[in-house]
């Protein structure tokens, strides 16, 4: 009876226990449920069941690692694990994309200072996730994308102004050294020294007629570990609710309303990238891309982009190869000879890193007409069965002395002659629908000239122009000039809920919306899903070659086959790279752009002269566009 009474107690607490958790009654309905269907895996089947009613899954533990990128690159990665069902579980990782601002002709020294400065941002980087990182955000869902990016940019607006004070502080000590406060004067008044010694007329033509560069946005060391947590954390998120990371991104931006349909960005793919440090005499063209017509699936202007580089690859191989080669080694000199003729050549087939063919031109209209020979070879039509876009990079072309882009070797345009070459080649060659970086962001009258006068022809976008639209909350000034649209790089502090706002903002201003891939690109394939949850206009994702760029390809061909399972796949409209035919003032365009409510997905821009200036909302804090 003792006995019986002992065992009295905690059976009673189990049974109270069960009850309040309505186990008995759940277990009822699952054996309930179960017994007609009779599944061959019936524990199973109850693990599924009583699943719905365990505890969501919350963070328990990130970890940072120093991982290698595409190029060789030090980068972060950054894992989640969850507390899944009382079990610590790895859910997913995120590899950051490295990003450097590092011109191409940049002298050794400075690619090496720039190279030990990436290497102490990883190191940052992984010490923040593995530890600050670690315990602020350990118990929260990896569903809740808005809380953590609040909390993500509180701590590096933190951090930020840590950095503030410390150079406070040494700006605070070098003013009590003496002899660094009398060097200050003679410091400021050599500009005056330099005008008054060199009254040139080219320096004083420069002085008045050329902006001068802004300084370059620097990058808090350590920053790596907010952009890649938030997207760690956005993976995981749709991990955990079982959709594709780009739904889950178009419900965190439309306020989690599923699209009906959503429509995939179109590809920009790189087949060229002419050296600008090359012995070839052209320096304007860095990247020639080729973008499909809309009418064509995914899949169908993948290959016809494959049938077009294969063809340029024929015509640049050597017309010696076919030569036999045994004439070749009867004579020493001749053999040497030939050797020399084939060198060329295979520079020519070498592969950038960003996927594409590396080769060297010595005009304007070469690689231009190299392309229509191509594709008129395998009977294509440019134009109309395929487009061009050109990365002009002109901010790699200033020649600061001269005052003048040096657009060939020894050749030099001023801003308002950049403007008219423009004008000159679209009209030569109207297949080239897009222009990235035509002139420096700090040349903006010359941005609005040539959005006046292209802007009804070809887009005008802004890729480096774009730098310092993170400072858009400090100073409420969009600091780009004049343009069609932008290209968004995801690296260093941006967060996940930063290019959701930003792209709504450029959305509402009628801009189009380009999601890039860095230079120093990661086998991460996330930058595919957030374009097509984004709804990005565009894609630049660099060549058809290298790992890291064709898995980003392959990615985007599998979101196509799955939303044309699904029947979620919506037709690009067959205006979707058309332009008016005539420009509006642009003191008149923003009167004349429909309003955003009227049509949630708005058409092109019939004038590509934008002020992205008027934006009415600041971004996000500290949010990068690139």
């Amino acid at each position: 009876l003792q006995q019986r009474l002992q065992l009295q107690g905690p059976r009673q607490e189990a049974a109270e226990y069960y009850r309040d958790h309505r186990v008995p009654q759940r277990l009822e309905e699952a054996l309930n449920a179960l017994f007609p269907l009779r599944p061959a895996d019936l524990y199973g089947e109850l693990a599924n069941y009583f699943s719905k009613f365990s505890k969501a899954p919350v963070m328990c533990k990130l970890v940072g690692r120093k991982v290698l990128d595409g190029v060789g690159q030090p980068t972060l990665e950054v894992e989640i694990y969850c507390t899944v069902k009382n079990y610590e579980k790895r859910i997913c990782s995120a590899v950051m994309s490295s990003h450097s601002q590092i011109l191409e002709n940049a002298l050794p020294e400075t690619t090496e200072a720039d190279e030990k400065e990436r290497n102490n941002s990883v190191n940052t980087a992984v010490e923040w996730v593995n530890e600050s990182l670690n315990a602020m955000l350990r118990g929260l869902k990896p569903t809740d994308q808005c809380e953590v990016d609040k909390m993500l940019g509180e701590y590096f607006t933190k951090k930020v102004e840590e950095k503030k004070e410390i150079e406070k502080q040494e700006e605070a000590e070098a003013e009590v050294t003496p002899a660094l406060t009398s060097s200050t004067p003679s410091a400021t008044a050599l500009p005056d020294k330099k005008k008054a010694a060199k009254p040139g007329k080219k320096v004083a033509v420069a002085e008045r007629t050329i902006p001068p560069a802004e300084p370059v946005e620097s990058v808090l060391c350590g920053s790596l570990a907010i952009g890649g947590t938030s997207l760690a954390v956005a993976k995981a998120g749709a991990t955990i609710t079982h959709i594709p990371l780009y739904l889950h991104i178009a419900l965190l931006k439309h306020d989690q309303e599923s699209p009906k349909e959503m429509t995939l960005p179109l590809p920009m793919v790189t087949v060229l990238n002419c050296e600008k440090n090359s012995p070839a005499k052209l320096k304007l063209v860095k990247e020639v891309m080729l973008i499909p017509p809309v009418q064509l699936s995914l899949k169908q202007g993948i290959e016809r982009v494959l049938d077009i580089q294969k063809e340029i690859m024929r015509l640049l191989e050597p017309p010696c190869k076919a030569q036999p080669a045994p004439q070749l080694a009867d004579n020493k000199k001749d053999k040497a000879h030939n050797t020399g003729k084939k060198a060329p050549p295979r520079t020519l087939r070498r592969i950038s890193h960003l996927g594409c063919l590396i080769t060297g031109c010595d005009n304007l209209e070469q690689p231009l007409l190299l392309m229509q020979t191509a594709c008129n070879n395998i009977g294509l039509q440019l134009g109309t069965d395929m487009y061009l876009a050109i990365n002009c990079a002109a901010h790699e072309l200033m020649d600061y002395v001269k005052g003048k882009y040096e657009i060939l070797t020894g050749t030099f345009n001023n801003p308002d002659e950049m403007v008219d070459m423009y004008v000159e080649l679209i009209t030569k060659f109207p297949f080239i629908i897009a222009l990235i970086d035509p002139l420096r962001k700090e040349d903006r009258q010359q941005w609005s000239n040539i959005c006046c006068a292209l802007g009804s022809k070809c887009y005008l976008i802004a890729e480096d122009a774009a730098t310092s639209i993170s400072k858009l909350k400090i100073d409420q000034n969009m600091n780009i000039p004049t343009c069609s649209g932008v290209i968004l790089k995801y690296i260093n502090q941006t967060k996940v809920s930063d290019l959701i706002e930003l792209t709504g903002l450029l959305d509402g201003q009628r801009h189009i919306t380009i999601l890039g891939s860095p230079d120093g690109e990661s086998s991460d394939d996330s930058l595919v899903d957030l374009a097509v949850g984004l709804g990005a206009r565009f894609i630049k994702l660099g060549g058809l070659s290298r790992g890291e760029r064709v898995t980003k390809y392959n990615r985007l061909l599998a979101i196509e086959e799955e939303l044309a399972k699904n029947r979620t796949l919506r037709e690009a409209n067959l205006e979707f790279i058309a332009f008016a035919e005539e420009s509006q003032p642009e003191e008149q365009l923003s009167e004349a752009l429909p309003s955003p409510e009227k049509d949630s997905v708005p058409p092109y821009p019939s004038q590509s002269a934008l002020q992205v200036q008027s934006l009415p909302a600041p971004l996000p804090e500290n949010s990068t566009l690139t």
